[in-house]
C-alpha cells in the first residue's frame, strides 16, 4: 500500500528523519520518502495508512 500525508510540524530533516524512524519502526520494510519543505510524506508499507497515522500522532506529528 502506498500513500502520501501531509504534515503541518514537520519544519526540518531533523523533523523528517524521527517521521522516518516511527513509520520504519511499524514496519521495517517501509520505504519513506520527505520533502520537509512541502511537508510531505510518501509511503510504501504493508501496514494501514490509520496505524502510521497513530504512530505519527504518538511522536507529535499529525497528519491531516
Amino acid at each position: 500500500m502506498a500513500f502520501q500525508l501531509t504534515i503541518p510540524k514537520m519544519a526540518c530533516s531533523v523533523c523528517a528523519d524521527k517521521i522516518t524512524k516511527a513509520i520504519q519502526a511499524i514496519d521495517p520494510n517501509a520505504t519513506v520518502l520527505t520533502d520537509p519543505r512541502l511537508k510531505l510524506v510518501s509511503i510504501a508499507t504493508k501496514v494501514s495508512e490509520f496505524t502510521v497515522r497513530q504512530a505519527l500522532v504518538r511522536i507529535g506529528y499529525p497528519a491531516i
